[in-house]
This record gives C-alpha cells, structure tokens and sequence, in this order.
C-alpha cells in the first residue's frame, strides 16, 4: 500500500477525468467515476477506505494514503468509496460522502444484539476459509456461505492447510456436497498447492476472506500478495486459532486485486439472510417446492418432500437440522430488529409529545 502523506499535499490530479494508476489498482471503474462526477471540483476527491480506526480512517487516493476523520450519518467501512473534503482551515481531511455500495458483507453482533455488523463492501469474492488440518465444520460452513450469498457477492470455499490432511480430496468431496453452487479450491499457503489457481480466480477482483482464527487467511493474504503483509501464528493444539488479524484492511494483489482479510469468527451470526439461506440450501429449497403443503414445516406432515428425501437417503438429516437452526435464528434476529424499530418510533414519539406539552397554548 502506499506510504501515507500528509493531508495538506492534496491535489486535484485524481479529477482529470480518468482514475489514476492506483485508484485503478484498487477497483476505480467507470461506474464509480460517474458516481464521483457530482463532486468533481472544489477540494472534493474520491478515495477507498483501506482501514477504520475509531474516528479515523486510511483512504487510499490518487496521491497516496491519507488518514482521515469521519462522524455523523452512515459509518465508513472497509471497501468503501468516498468521497474526501480537505478544509480551508488545515483541519485533517474528512469523509464528507460515501458512495453506493455494490455489496455488503453483514453478520449480526457477537452479543445477539438487533443489529448488524459490517464487515467488509463492494466485495466481488467471498472466500470461506476452511482449514483441513481438522475435519471441516460442515454446519459452520453453511453459516459462512449463507453470509456470503446475502452480501451480493460471489462465494467460493478455500480448503486451507492441504499439507496437512491425508485425505484431502475426500474432504473435498464432503464440502462440494453442501457448497452448491460454490468453486471449491484446495490450496496450501506453505507449500503453494492451488495458489495458482486462486490468483486466477482474485485476478482484478476485491476479495474478502472469511473464517476461524487458525483456518488460514493471514497465510493465503501473504502468498497472494508475493509477501509478509500480516504476521502468521500458529494454530493451538486443539485447532483452534489465536487471532492474527484484529481488523480488516484493504491488501493490494499483484494481478490487479484487492484482498480484505478480516478478523477470525468465533461466531457466525444470521442477519437478514433470507435469499442467502435459499441459495446455501437450493436442495432443500427445490424440494419444498415439491410439498403437498406450500406451509409446510418439514416435521411430519404428509406428502413432505423434504422427509421423502432423508427417508430416501437423498438428504441427510444433518443438513436438514443445520437449516431449521439458521433459519429459527435468522427468524429471532428479524423480530428483535422489528422490536427495535418499533421502540426507537415510540421514544420519538415520546420526545415530541414531550415538546408539544412544553410548549404555549396559541392565545385565542
């Protein structure tokens, strides 16, 4: 990434009517200029967010990374495009817009709370790392390729760690069978097995990888990107990972990517993920269609396609279990946000009234 620079060496050279060499490197298009054509001129210039830090954020622009504060309205994200204000005054630049955001990578707060957690925008890949130094977590799994349908990208399974399983094509077998719909890629950032391919598939793409602490990422970060851009620890003896990267930050690749490596998940919270959940199970979605009741639960109603199918042997039970789990969660976290909306009117409400009790009666 570019060497920061200090705020007060802006230019207007990002604004000579196409994107510049590093804007380009990190996703500038024609879309996005057309996008920024409003705000073209006076101080104004656009930039990506590479990292958030509190009340200040790493913009990458045309000249160079710069940090910046931003407060009030919707906060930046990591991927974002914005658009930069420098004042007259030399305060340190700030975002003064943000840009539509193509996709959105979103899981609900580790605390169960009604609200969503952003992880990374205007992402065109979204790489589930799973290390197979241990049998994969197929129900996890489910749950990270749900979040990446629902952000408006494209999904794609990494098996990490290939050196260390025996039986990684077995593995491989097993994940394919759930990841519908999904490329699934066996690499090893150690020894180089499948990195090739992986570049082909980052190649010009804004890639966001998702996973435990200890499936991988930081090392797949650093073979993609030709060097150590994040420190590596090893996994404890139980599999678990120690967490290596504490926040996201945009990562330049040599084949025209971008990469954003985010912190490791111990939890995989459901939020608002309804065509997500539909396109992880396409299977058992196929077969309600085939349900005697269009209200049918899968429980024991007759002429059940989906309990015809596990009873068949076609669908395993598991699988079935995984989506009723995900989708009572999805559920709960869709009428906590409905209670939320409603309490936050009534306290608006409440103030107003308020107000209008305080103030005169009109004289007659």
């Amino acid at each position: 990434m570019s060497s920061q620079r200090n705020s007060h060496d802006f230019s207007d050279s990002s604004l000579d009517g196409s994107a510049s060499d590093v804007l380009a490197a990190h996703g500038w298009d024609a879309e996005r200029a057309a996008e920024f054509a409003p705000y073209r001129g006076h101080g104004l210039i656009p930039g990506r967010i590479a990292r958030v830090d509190r009340s200040l954020c790493e913009v990458v622009t045309a000249d160079g990374t710069v940090r910046a504060g931003h407060g009030g309205g919707e906060l930046p994200c990591t991927g974002d495009w914005v658009v930069l204000e420098h004042p007259d005054d030399g305060r340190e630049p700030f975002v003064a817009a943000i840009l539509r955001r193509r996709t959105a990578l979103v899981r609900s707060l580790a605390s169960g709370r009604s609200a969503g957690q952003v992880l990374a925008v205007n992402v065109d890949l979204v790489g589930a790392v799973v290390a197979l130094d241990v049998v994969p977590d197929l129900g996890r799994l489910e749950r990270l390729l749900t979040l990446a349908w629902e952000s408006g990208a494209r999904p794609l399974v990494l098996l990490t760690k290939a050196d260390l399983a025996a039986d990684a094509d077995d593995l491989r077998k097993d994940v394919e069978a759930i990841a519908l719909g999904v490329d699934v890629l066996v690499v090893s950032g150690l020894t180089g097995e499948g990195i090739d391919l992986l570049d082909a598939y980052t190649a010009g793409q804004t890639v966001a990888l998702i996973g435990t602490s200890g499936a991988g990422k930081s090392t797949l970060t650093n073979a993609l990107a030709g060097t150590e851009v994040t420190v590596v620890q090893q996994a404890r003896q139980d599999g678990k990972g120690r967490h290596t990267t504490t926040w996201r930050e945009l990562v330049p690749l040599a084949n025209g990517g971008v990469l954003i490596d985010t912190p490791g998940m111990r939890g995989v919270g459901m939020y608002d993920v309804g065509e997500g959940l539909d396109r992880t199970f396409a299977d058992i979605e196929a077969l309600t269609d085939r349900c005697r009741f269009t209200d049918c639960t899968h429980d024991s109603e007759p002429g059940c396609a989906v309990l015809a199918a596990i009873e068949a042997g076609d669908l395993p039970q598991r699988r079935l279990d995984s989506y009723r789990k995900l989708l009572k969660e999805a559920r709960w976290i869709a009428s906590r946000e409905d209670h939320r909306i409603r309490a936050e009117r009534a306290r608006e409400w409440k103030v107003i009234h308020k107000e209008m009790r305080r103030s005169p009666s009109p004289k007659k």
